[in-house]
């Protein structure tokens, strides 16, 4: 969370417009002139910096906010000035900097900007500015320090704030790019990583990429996509990051999967996780069978490896485990996990093939195989699933009805025939993650119908409007909207310290899923939406985060027509 000080309001200047002029006026500054900045370009002119540097003055000040791009210093003659990126030095915000330090008593130095490179800056930020005793140089082995702690504190932030992706955008051509987070299902931009440059962003990726393992290319190459995984340490918990880049026009697209790395037998089960209670009692049944593929489907990010993971976890002991994976998401305690990168400009892979037939003579049970995506993968899900052990793995579809017409697609290539043979295929899961209501401000769903109000999508609805979609929500769905809540968009003080108003009423994520036993019939006994719903009733989910993932109640209603669904209501009498 942003400190919440004496000089708090400061933080708020990268999301807010400055009124230059009047602001200016009150400061008695003019316009700065960009050419008597003076630029330090390495160690060793900061260590020859006269007078010398003392230490950073951006926590003291409460601007931690602005030090990707700017921070105050102290100098050891006791004043103080503004190191800063070129894009910035002249900026309003450096002026109101200078401001913000006088104001604290500090008195300006005659050179009051300077022109700093983002490797420097970070390292002034992070106190790793000292001078070596013999050299006077705070040396490269300290920018590259800087760097990767950096970069290490993008992913810190990501895994406090419970996000699921990390994703760095660069602008080559722009002085600042992006860092996003995947939070609670939602793509944001947190204040606090905003405007960072473009520069400094470029280094700290080549930084990182010097730890990943098992990645297709010795350095970070922004003309080429590459992946790997790599660990980092976050108070005291290892996490996995499996690395996915990009080769975009702009620049790099970076996108970071968080992963915790244990899943031992503490760890969530997959009721913990948000399966009911007799979508359990399916798995179960299927799980009893030997033989046969348990599919488990959704879109990216939709937390398909951790319920496979977790279903893997709750198999016997005397069952041998053995797993593929591009790369190892979970280590499972008990199975014998196998990583393989495989290149992606690659049709075929003589390690993948060369592991695939090691295992098939290990005596194994039971296969996890990571994700079935290609033609590789899928001739692969064919030798095992029809080989008598039972198999496990995940495929993006838009249903669990569709599973099979995924895999059955020209990309992939499993026959259709095949996946219909008795006993190949023994369930399929389909999963999605919604955002959850924050339990300490959400609002009754009556809210919607004393004044109206705008839906999630944008559009206003009347009170009016309002009542009549709540009043079909009932009729199709049946229960009470007693319980029934809906986000607060202002927050309450324990959904708001991520510092993005996207998030704003929201608390966490909540799994629903459906499931299809093909020897029981080819739908599901309840759809991913009608377990939506039901969470919605329990005041856990905001009922228009269910149309905006699923689709409009409206568009239920009139597929169907309104007559049959009012003799539904009236032959169950309005029961859940």
């Amino acid at each position: 969370m942003m400190r919440r000080g004496r000089y708090a309001k400061w933080l708020a200047w990268p999301i807010q417009p400055l009124r230059a002029g009047a602001r200016r006026a009150e400061a008695g500054l003019e316009h700065f002139d960009t050419s008597a900045a003076v630029s330090i370009r390495s160690a060793e002119e900061l260590a020859r910096l006269t007078p010398g540097l003392a230490r950073p003055l951006c926590q003291e000040l409460g601007v931690q906010a602005l030090a990707a791009r700017m921070l105050p210093v102290l100098l050891d003659d006791g004043s103080a000035a503004v190191f800063a990126l070129r894009e910035h030095v002249g900026s309003d915000q450096a002026a109101e900097l200078i401001r913000l330090v006088r104001s604290a008593g500090y008195r300006i130095a005659d050179t009051s900007r300077y022109v700093v490179t983002a490797p420097l800056l970070v390292a002034v930020g992070r106190g790793l500015h000292a001078r070596d005793a013999q050299s006077g140089a705070m040396g490269p082995a300290a920018s590259h320090t800087a760097l990767a702690a950096a970069f290490h504190d993008l992913v810190a932030w990501g895994v406090r704030c419970g996000a699921s992706d990390i994703h760095i955008n660069i602008h080559l051509r722009e002085p600042v790019s992006e860092v996003r987070y995947t939070i609670a299902t939602r793509y944001v931009a947190p204040d606090c990583f905003k405007g960072m440059s473009t520069a400094m962003l470029m280094d700290m990726l080549a930084v990182g990429w010097m730890d990943v393992r098992g990645g297709n290319g010795a350095v970070f190459d922004p003309l080429k996509e590459q992946q790997g995984s790599l660990y980092v340490m976050v108070d005291g918990h290892m996490c996995s990051l499996r690395w996915s880049s990009m080769a975009a026009d702009a620049g790099p697209s970076v996108c970071l999967r968080i992963l915790d790395k244990p899943f031992d037998a503490g760890g969530p089960g997959l009721q913990q996780l948000g399966y009911l209670p007799e979508q359990m009692e399916q798995i179960e049944r299927a799980m009893l069978s030997q033989g046969g593929a348990v599919v488990v489907a959704g879109m990216v990010g939709s937390g398909k490896s951790t319920s496979l993971a977790a279903l893997i976890r709750g198999v016997a002991s005397h069952r041998k485990v053995i797993s593929l994976e591009d790369p190892v998401e979970y280590r499972i305690p008990g199975a014998i996990q196998n990583s393989i990168v495989r290149n992606l400009d690659a049709d075929s892979h003589t390690a993948y093939a060369t592991k695939l037939r090691a295992l098939k003579r290990s005596a194994m049970s039971d296969v996890l195989l990571g994700e079935v995506r290609d033609r590789e993968t899928g001739r692969a899900f064919m030798d095992l699933s029809i080989s008598g052990v039972n198999v496990y793995t995940t495929v993006h579809a838009p249903s669990a009805a569709l599973i099979p017409a995924r895999l059955s697609s020209a990309f992939i290539g499993v026959p259709h025939d095949f996946l219909a043979t008795p006993g190949v295929i023994k369930l399929l899961a389909w999963q999605a993650l919604l955002p959850a209501l924050c339990p300490g401000c959400s609002q009754p769903v009556e809210c919607l119908l004393a004044s109206g109000g705008l839906h999630p999508c944008g559009a206003w609805r009347t009170a009016l409007q309002w009542g009549q979609w709540l009043d079909r929500v009932q009729q199709m769905h049946g229960g009470s909207k007693g319980r029934m809540r809906i986000r607060n968009e202002a927050g309450c003080d324990a959904c708001i310290g991520v510092g993005a108003h996207e998030l704003h009423g929201y608390a966490g994520q909540a799994l629903v899923a459906e499931l299809v036993e093909p020897a029981m019939g080819a739908r599901p006994a309840r759809s991913a939406m009608e377990h939506a719903v039901r969470l919605a009733y329990e005041g856990r989910l905001d009922p228009r985060d269910i149309e905006m993932r699923f689709q409009a109640f409206e568009t239920c209603w009139l597929s169907r027509g309104a007559d049959a669904w009012e003799k539904d209501a009236a032959r169950s009498g309005g029961a859940s």
